[in-house]
């Protein structure tokens, strides 16, 4: 494959004569030769009538999709990690298919759809292409500690302890903008949002929260930045005004053509969120549990993600571990441990448990999209597995679904695994008992 083990090229083309965009990822770039050639055997396919969504080589893995009739893009894996949760085939084709579809929609909320399907020059198109560079890579990089929603594709939240009070200021801040779409963030996660803001798609929510972390780390305490929506408006672009409140807190708000950012600053910031200082340092102190403190884990749970499948949010953390008694197995770092949950939702969710992103579509609507990715056997049950588990050698994971929720679990080996049900039960009131998750 000409690639490392575990990394990644993105490959973007012209759909119709296979002129190449932009190449993204691994530092050892694929030869001019095998991108042709990757470009052509698809080609090839589309003229025998088959589409070519995927194939699995001995050392990796290569997925194709075109967008709009307009643009190919094509990720190429060079293998993964070892070890009972290392990447398999299924594996790998699952993360490379989100890889893509989140590239696309990315492309389309900074640049829209019109210029990505109606390119009248190549050469500016790749040009203009450049701005999205910063954020295709950091989809790339794809483990940003914290934030699992471009591989679940569920917005990543913070729980607020003083929820009432937050909103109450953002929606009086978002409506004197002139708008009903805001948001507040902590190192992109969602810990307040307008009703509409709720009700942008998933992805939306997902890039929006990417986007404004990225701008929040250039520096800069305030921005004025045109977006599309790739569902809601993806050829009308809208304002993205943010303003840092706190280091590592913004708020957001997507407006129309008034008010300016200078205005906005000068007349709305300090006026909403002067009083609330505290209530945000608050929430800062918070900002790498994700939970508030009426929320009591269990020590033996060493890290956690949790989703709401009706609104497509998810909470995620890692719990603090001190070091264990010298006849146990030392506790994974906190990067492992990160590494470890999305690794078991992945196993989990490509396997056993449903991903209702799109319950309109149909089966063969999903064939043709690629969402074909649970194991051939599960789908010949009438049943929906409930749990799962599953023993590795850095711990236990485990899973539980019930009709609103996905937990996905890590704990010590020290725990008996007939106790991992329990403890994930548990951990599941916990939250939603306190903050109604």
């Amino acid at each position: 494959m000409m690639l490392q083990d575990g990394s990644v090229q993105l490959l973007c083309l012209t759909a119709n004569s296979g002129v190449p965009l932009f190449t993204r990822g691994a530092s050892k770039q694929l030869p001019f030769s095998v991108i042709g050639s990757l470009n052509g055997v698809h080609m090839f396919g589309g003229g025998q009538a088959v589409v070519l969504s995927s194939c699995e080589t001995d050392r990796g893995c290569v997925v194709w999709r075109v967008f709009q009739d307009s643009v190919m893009l094509i990720a190429v894996s060079g293998g993964g990690q070892n070890g009972t949760l290392g990447a398999g085939r299924r594996e790998q084709e699952h993360h490379l298919r989100r890889l893509l579809e989140n590239v696309w929609n990315c492309m389309v909320l900074v640049l829209g759809q019109d210029e990505l399907t109606n390119v009248r020059n190549v050469e500016r198109l790749k040009k203009d292409l450049r701005s999205c560079y910063r954020l295709i890579d950091r989809l790339l990089e794809g483990r940003p500690e914290g934030t699992l929603g471009n591989l679940t594709h569920c917005a990543d939240c913070l729980l607020p302890p003083e929820p009432a009070l937050l909103r109450e200021a953002l929606v009086g801040f978002t409506e004197a903008a002139g708008s009903e779409f805001g948001c507040l963030m902590i190192h992109g996660r969602i810990t307040a949002a307008t009703d509409k803001w709720w009700r942008l798609a998933a992805q939306e929510m997902v890039l929006l929260s990417a986007l404004t972390h990225l701008l929040s780390t250039s520096g800069s305490t305030s921005c004025d930045y045109p977006v599309f929506l790739p569902q809601g408006s993806p050829t009308v672009a809208h304002r993205l005004l943010r303003f840092q409140l706190l280091l590592g807190l913004d708020v957001c708000v997507l407006c129309g053509p008034s008010p300016s950012l200078q205005q906005a600053e000068r007349e709305l910031v300090g006026r909403f969120w002067s009083p609330l200082v505290e209530v945000l340092r608050g929430c800062l102190a918070v900002s790498e549990r994700c939970l508030p403190g009426s929320v009591s884990l269990r020590p033996d749970v060493l890290a956690l993600l949790l989703i709401n499948q009706e609104s497509r949010r998810s909470v995620s953390c890692v719990q603090p571990h001190t070091n264990p008694p010298s006849n146990d197995s030392p506790a994974p770092s906190k990067a492992r441990c990160w590494e470890l949950i999305r690794l078991f939702y992945i196993f989990a969710s490509t396997r056993y448990f449903s991903q209702d992103e799109s319950p309109a579509l149909t089966p063969e609507e999903r064939a043709k999209r690629g969402d074909t990715l649970q194991e051939d056997y599960t789908q010949g049950f009438p049943h929906q597995p409930l749990q799962c588990y599953l023993v590795t050698e850095d711990c236990k994971c485990f899973g539980l679904q019930t009709p609103q929720h996905q937990l996905y679990l890590l704990t010590p080996l020290s725990v008996p695994t007939f106790a991992l049900r329990s403890v994930a039960t548990q951990t599941l009131s916990s939250i939603i008992t306190s903050t109604g998750f």
